[in-house]
């Protein structure tokens, strides 16, 4: 077996050095992803990890025995599809996983009927601006599922329960989709629940992710204006690459220099006493960004700090608005605002939300990890295949989970 993962970005051969010398993980699970390829060389000859965006092109073995092949996109719109499946081919693989949506190598692995597996971590975008752009959508998406519900698609794994369901939606076999965890703790960690300090002259607000219009950090930058002129005053705390200065303009043509502080890049391990340390976390997230589940609300919750956040799909089900998060209409400048001002002048709503931040935590939690998903399907033993399909949406496993999660007790 030759086994490839395509992954979108992820610099593995730099990730691998870095760690190697003691440095920070740059994003969550990162050692874990690493010796999760590691560990897949037991079932294989050789595994090999392909990555879209990287620094320069380059093809070498690591020292724990897994081929990186770094593609040399430096941007997403340098990306050649070409390119990649010439860089593919050239591999040869006789298994191959992907962690992104990309129809051409999906395309590719039907054509050369390739037993395939899908982790995609970010869900499969539906929303568009206009009704040409949503039927050219509609169409891609058409394709999409028609080949994953290939033969050679062995499984369709999908991070969480809702991206799952959406596939499901799109039409995609449910008896092939497995959801799957990205989260490795075994607990929440050890903070506590917070209360409101009424006495504060200025309260801390936290965005952690891409800053990118998507993702709603425009309409944040827009809702601290609005927050400013109703004589609340708040301090925004952006961490993420601003390499486009996005958000740099937007808080220059705003004049909010002296309320938003470009934070940059800051190490995995800092994120969460970071959030800890904020009044709120804000994930303004619009519809149109394709979210799995973004790790920032499980860093959140495990920090216990309040979370503000939009009404995207993904969330559905997950938060529930005055019970574990304050919950606004996407793209709503003055709805995001009103949520901020609520849950900062109510005591009882800021000190009920963090309260139930673990617990929220644990009914996010799935029992099937990529880790699981992955060894478990190239074992290729029947007991392992048993697994997979009882963890599949159809499967007892999975919705016997579903149950006990719509039962869940916040109180």
């Amino acid at each position: 077996m030759r086994l490839l993962v395509v992954n979108f970005a992820g610099d593995i051969r730099a990730d691998y050095y870095r760690l190697s010398s003691g440095g920070s993980e740059t994003y969550y699970a990162q050692k874990y992803s690493i010796e999760s390829y590691a560990k897949l060389r037991q079932h294989a000859e050789e595994v090999a990890d392909l990555v879209y965006i990287t620094q320069e092109a380059y093809n070498e073995i690591l020292p724990n025995g897994v081929r990186a092949i770094g593609c040399g996109f430096r941007r997403f719109e340098d990306i050649d599809p070409k390119k990649i499946i010439q860089l593919i081919e050239k591999y040869n693989p006789t298994h191959l996983v992907l962690f992104t949506v990309d129809e051409n190598i999906l395309n590719w692995a039907v054509e050369k009927k390739i037993p395939t597996i899908t982790t995609f971590a970010n869900a499969i975008s539906i929303q568009s601006s206009s009704p040409l752009h949503r039927l050219v959508r509609r169409i891609k998406n058409h394709r999409i599922v028609s080949l994953l519900n290939q033969p050679n698609i062995e499984w369709v794994g999908s991070y969480g329960i809702n991206s799952s369901r959406k596939l499901q939606k799109l039409g995609v076999k449910p008896e092939k989709i497995v959801p799957w965890d990205f989260l490795i703790d075994a607990n929440p960690g050890n903070f506590s629940p917070k209360l409101l300090q009424a006495d504060k002259q200025s309260w801390n607000l936290c965005y952690v992710g891409a800053i990118c219009k998507n993702k709603g950090v425009g309409d944040l930058l827009k809702a601290v204006k609005v927050l400013k002129a109703r004589g609340i005053s708040v301090r925004l705390n952006l961490v993420g690459s601003d390499d486009s200065n996005f958000a740099k303009n937007i808080v220059i043509k705003l004049g909010l220099e002296d309320s938003v502080e470009l934070l940059g890049f800051v190490p995995n391990h800092e994120v969460e006493p970071l959030m800890n340390s904020m009044d709120l976390v804000i994930v303004p997230s619009r519809h149109n960004y394709p979210e799995g589940f973004p790790l920032v609300i499980h860093h959140a919750l495990r920090a216990c700090t309040p979370i503000v956040a939009s009404n995207h799909p993904m969330f559905k089900g997950y938060l529930q608005h005055h019970v574990n998060a304050m919950i606004f209409s996407e793209a709503n400048v003055s709805a995001l605002a009103d949520c901020v001002e609520e849950v900062l002048t109510n005591a009882d709503i800021y000190r009920r939300i963090s309260a139930v931040s673990h617990a929220t935590w644990h009914q996010l939690r799935l029992p099937v990890q990529w880790a699981d998903l992955v060894n478990r399907w190239v074992s290729q033993s029947s007991s392992d295949h048993q697994w997979l399909a009882e963890h599949s949406l159809n499967g007892s496993k999975q919705v016997a989970k579903e149950k006990v999660y719509l039962h869940a007790d916040y109180a």
